[in-house]
C-alpha cells in the first residue's frame, strides 16, 4: 500500500463544493493512481462520499486543512466547516467504540443485585457477562461481511435499532435465562459498532493519517472503561439494577438518532460485494491467507489477550495479594488506564507520520515483553520481597505501551484490504476477543494468592506477539514499498 499521510478521499478524485470536477486537480501517480488525479482539497474528512450530499474540505490536521500545505485554497467558512466535519467523525465514531465497553462495565457494580433480585446463583449471573462478550466477539464475523456487501449505513443502523430493543428487555427481563438471552442479543448487535467504525476509518483514510484517527479513538475508547463503573454506580444510588439497562437503552437510542441524522454512507456502491455467504466467506478465507494481515491480526490480539490477563487479574492481585483497598486498586486502575491514553495520544499526534508504524509497533512489542519479564520476575521473588508500588509501576509501564501496540496493529492490518475492509474488520476483532477470552482464565490457574499466572500468561503473550510480528509480518522485506514498512 502507499504512504499516502492522507484521507482515503483525497486518493480519489471526489469532487468538493466549489470545485469541479477536474478543477484544481494535479497529476497523481504511485501503484494505485497511474494516469488518475488528486484534488489538493479533497472531501477528506466528511461523512459522506455520496456526491449529491454537501461535501467540505480535510478537517484540521489533515492534508489541505488549516495550517497544512493547501490551506490557502480554503475560505474561513470552508475551514470552519472542515473542523466541524473531523470533530463529528470523531464523536460518532467514538460513540459508537465506546458503547461496547459502557454495555460490559457500566453492568458490573450491579451483579450483586441481579443475583439477589432474580434468586439466581451469583455463577449463573455471570454468564451475563459471558453471553454479552461472546455475542460481541460472534457479531462482527457476521456485520463485517454484511457491511462490504450492502454498505456501513444499513447494517450500522439495524444492529443499533437492534441494539436499544435488547437493552430495554434487559431492563424488563423476569428471569435470569431471559436475562442471559438479551445480553447476547446485546452484544450481537453492539458488534456493529466496533466493527463498523473501524471499516468506516478504513474507508475515510489511509496510510498514517489511519493510524493517527485510531490513536484518537482510543481516547475515547480507553476512557469509557474508566467511568462506566462510576456511573454505574451513580445509578444505582436512585433506582435498582434495570435502570442501568434503561440509560443504556437511551444512550442508544440517542447514538442511532446522531447515526441515522450525521453518518452517511461511506462505502461506494463500486466497491462492494455482490455475493452471498460463499463469498463472504472466501473472502475471509483470502484475508487469512495473506500472511502479513493475518501476522499483525494475531499480533494485535496477542496483545489484546496482555491486556485481558491484565483486567481479569489485577483486582485480585492489587488488593488480594498486596492488601491495597478498592479505592487504591481504582485509582490504580484509573492511572494505568491514562497512561494507555496519554501514550495512544503520543503515538497519534507525535510518532505517527514521523516514525514508520512498524518501528513504532516493534518498539511497543518491546516494551511490553520487557515490563512483563520484570513483573514476572519479581511476582516469582527473583527480587526478593516487593511491594505494591514496583508491581504497579510495572503494570503501569506494560499498559501503557499498549498505546501504541493497539492502534498500529489495527491501522498496519487494514492498510492491506481496500476492499474488504468489513470482513477484515469482523476478523480484527473477534480475534482479539476470542485470543484474550482464551487467556483469561489462565490468570486464575493456580488461585488467587499468586500473581505469577498473570506474569507468566502475559510474558508468553508478549513474546508470542513479537514472534508473530518478526516471522509473519516481517516488515524489514517491505521497505520503501508499503506505509509504515520500516
Amino acid at each position: 500500500m502507499p504512504d499516502s499521510g492522507g484521507s482515503r478521499a483525497q486518493q480519489e478524485h471526489i469532487p468538493t463544493s466549489g470545485t469541479a470536477p477536474g478543477a484544481g486537480a494535479v497529476p497523481r501517480t504511485g501503484a494505485e493512481g497511474e494516469g488518475a488525479t488528486l484534488t489538493p482539497h479533497g472531501d477528506a474528512g466528511a461523512l459522506s462520499v455520496d456526491p449529491g450530499a454537501p461535501q467540505v474540505t480535510a478537517p484540521a490536521g489533515l492534508p489541505g486543512a488549516a495550517g497544512t500545505p493547501g490551506a490557502a485554497h480554503l475560505t474561513a467558512p470552508a475551514a470552519k466547516a472542515a473542523r466541524r466535519t473531523g470533530f463529528l467523525v470523531t464523536l460518532v465514531l467514538g460513540g459508537l467504540t465506546a458503547l461496547p465497553p459502557l454495555s460490559m462495565d457500566m453492568y458490573l457494580p450491579a451483579l450483586p443485585a441481579v443475583t439477589d433480585a432474580l434468586g439466581a446463583p451469583a455463577a449463573t449471573i455471570q454468564l451475563t457477562l459471558t453471553a454479552c462478550l461472546a455475542g460481541m466477539a460472534l457479531g462482527q464475523l457476521v456485520v463485517g461481511p454484511m457491511s462490504d456487501r450492502w454498505g456501513r449505513r444499513g447494517p450500522l443502523l439495524l444492529g443499533m435499532v437492534v441494539y436499544v430493543i435488547a437493552t430495554a428487555m434487559c431492563a424488563l427481563a423476569p428471569s435470569a435465562g431471559l436475562l442471559i438471552g438479551f445480553r447476547l442479543l446485546q452484544g450481537l448487535a453492539g458488534a456493529a459498532g466496533i466493527v463498523i467504525a473501524r471499516a468506516v476509518v478504513r474507508d475515510l483514510y489511509d496510510g498514517v493519517e489511519m493510524a493517527r484517527f485510531f490513536s484518537t479513538l482510543m481516547l475515547i475508547s480507553g476512557v469509557a472503561p474508566i467511568i462506566a463503573p462510576l456511573i454505574g454506580g451513580q445509578v444505582m444510588r436512585f433506582t435498582d439494577w434495570r435502570g442501568i439497562f434503561v440509560v443504556l437503552t437511551g444512550v442508544g437510542f440517542v447514538l442511532t438518532l446522531v447515526v441515522w441524522k450525521w453518518l452517511h454512507e461511506t462505502l461506494e456502491p463500486g466497491s462492494r460485494h455482490t455475493g452471498g455467504v460463499g463469498e463472504a466467506l472466501r473472502t475471509m478465507r483470502g484475508l487469512l491467507a495473506d500472511r502479513v494481515f493475518t501476522g499483525y491480526m494475531v499480533t494485535g490480539g496477542l496483545a489484546f489477550a496482555v491486556l485481558f490477563a491484565y483486567i481479569s487479574a489485577s483486582p485480585f492481585v492489587v488488593q488480594e495479594i498486596y492488601g491495597a483497598s478498592p479505592q487504591t486498586f481504582s485509582l490504580l486502575f484509573g492511572l494505568n488506564s491514562v497512561g494507555l491514553i496519554a501514550v495512544g495520544q503520543i503515538n497519534g499526534k507525535l510518532l505517527v507520520g514521523r516514525i514508520s508504524l512498524d518501528k513504532v509497533l516493534g518498539c511497543g512489542l518491546a516494551v511490553i515483553v520487557l515490563s512483563a519479564l520484570a513483573l514476572l520476575l519479581m511476582t516469582t521473588g527473583v527480587f526478593g520481597e516487593v511491594g505494591l508500588v514496583p508491581v504497579a509501576a510495572g503494570l503501569f509501564v506494560l499498559m501503557s505501551a499498549m498505546g501504541v501496540a493497539m492502534p498500529n496493529t489495527n491501522a498496519q492490518a487494514l492498510m492491506r484490504t481496500k476492499h474488504a475492509a468489513g470482513s477484515a474488520s469482523a476478523l480484527l476483532g473477534t480475534s482479539s476477543f476470542l485470543i484474550g477470552a482464551i487467556a483469561s482464565p489462565l490468570v486464575g490457574i493456580a488461585g488467587e494468592d499468586t500473581a505469577v499466572p498473570m506474569a507468566l500468561v502475559q510474558v508468553v503473550c508478549a513474546l508470542a506477539a513479537v514472534g508473530c510480528f518478526l516471522g509473519l509480518c516481517r516488515p524489514w522485506q517491505r521497505a520503501g514499498r508499503e506505509a509504515g514498512g520500516l
